[in-house]
Protein backbone atom coordinates (compact mmCIF):
# COMPACT_ATOMS: atom_id res chain seq x y z
CA UNK A 1 0.00 0.00 0.00
CA UNK A 2 2.68 2.45 0.32
CA UNK A 3 3.85 2.29 -2.96
CA UNK A 4 0.07 3.88 -3.59
CA UNK A 5 0.39 6.68 -1.24
CA UNK A 6 4.27 7.83 -3.24
CA UNK A 7 3.06 7.15 -6.33
CA UNK A 8 0.08 9.79 -6.08
CA UNK A 9 1.63 12.14 -4.86
CA UNK A 10 4.45 12.07 -7.69
CA UNK A 11 3.34 13.43 -11.21
CA UNK A 12 5.50 14.20 -14.10
CA UNK A 13 4.41 17.87 -14.41
CA UNK A 14 5.46 18.62 -10.51
CA UNK A 15 8.45 18.56 -8.00
CA UNK A 16 7.47 16.69 -5.37
CA UNK A 17 9.33 16.24 -1.90
CA UNK A 18 9.37 13.85 1.06
CA UNK A 19 10.70 15.70 4.39
CA UNK A 20 10.37 15.37 7.79
CA UNK A 21 9.34 18.11 10.14
CA UNK A 22 12.53 18.02 12.31
CA UNK A 23 15.00 17.88 9.49
CA UNK A 24 17.35 20.81 8.21
CA UNK A 25 18.42 19.30 5.24
CA UNK A 26 14.29 19.18 4.44
CA UNK A 27 13.90 22.85 4.96
CA UNK A 28 16.55 23.95 3.33
CA UNK A 29 15.17 22.01 0.13
CA UNK A 30 12.29 23.45 0.58
CA UNK A 31 13.37 26.99 0.85
CA UNK A 32 15.48 26.95 -2.74
CA UNK A 33 12.87 25.69 -4.27
CA UNK A 34 10.44 28.25 -3.09
CA UNK A 35 12.99 30.72 -4.97
CA UNK A 36 10.98 29.67 -8.23
CA UNK A 37 8.29 30.79 -9.36
CA UNK A 38 6.36 27.45 -9.75
CA UNK A 39 2.45 27.17 -11.18
CA UNK A 40 -0.26 26.74 -8.09
CA UNK A 41 0.22 22.74 -7.05
CA UNK A 42 3.35 22.00 -9.09
CA UNK A 43 5.32 21.78 -5.96
CA UNK A 44 4.16 19.28 -2.91
CA UNK A 45 5.85 18.69 0.22
CA UNK A 46 4.75 15.80 1.91
CA UNK A 47 5.87 15.14 5.45
CA UNK A 48 6.21 11.71 6.21
CA UNK A 49 7.20 11.89 9.41
CA UNK A 50 6.57 9.03 11.63
CA UNK A 51 6.13 6.78 8.26
CA UNK A 52 9.06 4.88 8.74
CA UNK A 53 7.19 2.10 5.29
CA UNK A 54 8.10 5.10 3.39
CA UNK A 55 11.56 5.41 4.13
CA UNK A 56 11.46 1.75 3.51
CA UNK A 57 10.04 1.67 0.43
CA UNK A 58 12.50 4.44 -0.94
CA UNK A 59 15.26 2.32 0.11
CA UNK A 60 13.97 -0.06 -2.12
CA UNK A 61 13.02 2.14 -4.78
CA UNK A 62 15.29 4.80 -4.57
CA UNK A 63 18.39 2.79 -3.00
CA UNK A 64 18.57 5.83 -0.28
CA UNK A 65 15.71 6.71 2.58
CA UNK A 66 17.15 9.36 4.08
CA UNK A 67 15.27 13.12 3.34
CA UNK A 68 14.45 14.82 1.53
CA UNK A 69 13.38 12.77 -1.40
CA UNK A 70 13.36 15.07 -3.95
CA UNK A 71 11.15 14.36 -7.24
CA UNK A 72 11.57 16.21 -10.46
CA UNK A 73 8.51 14.66 -12.58
CA UNK A 74 9.01 11.10 -11.72
CA UNK A 75 12.54 10.98 -11.52
CA UNK A 76 13.99 10.75 -7.67
CA UNK A 77 17.20 13.02 -8.38
CA UNK A 78 18.02 12.26 -4.48
CA UNK A 79 17.89 14.81 -1.20
CA UNK A 80 19.39 18.36 -0.76
CA UNK A 81 23.41 18.00 -1.71
CA UNK A 82 21.84 16.50 -5.04
CA UNK A 83 19.29 19.84 -5.64
CA UNK A 84 21.51 22.16 -4.55
CA UNK A 85 23.98 20.51 -6.85
CA UNK A 86 21.30 21.11 -9.75
CA UNK A 87 20.96 24.46 -8.56
CA UNK A 88 22.02 25.80 -11.82
CA UNK A 89 20.25 23.69 -14.06
CA UNK A 90 16.63 23.64 -12.35
CA UNK A 91 15.31 26.42 -14.08
CA UNK A 92 15.55 24.49 -17.16
CA UNK A 93 14.57 20.76 -15.54
CA UNK A 94 11.52 22.51 -13.72
CA UNK A 95 10.43 24.06 -17.35
CA UNK A 96 10.61 20.99 -19.09
CA UNK A 97 8.24 19.28 -16.78
CA UNK A 98 5.67 22.46 -17.06
CA UNK A 99 5.84 23.13 -12.94
CA UNK A 100 7.06 27.11 -13.30
CA UNK A 101 4.84 30.25 -14.45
Amino acid sequence: MVNVFVDSKIRHDKVTLFVKGTCPYCRNAVALLQKFNFLPGHLEVVDITGMEDVQDYFQRTTGQRTVPRVFIGTTCIGGFSDLQNLYQQLPGMLQKIGALQ
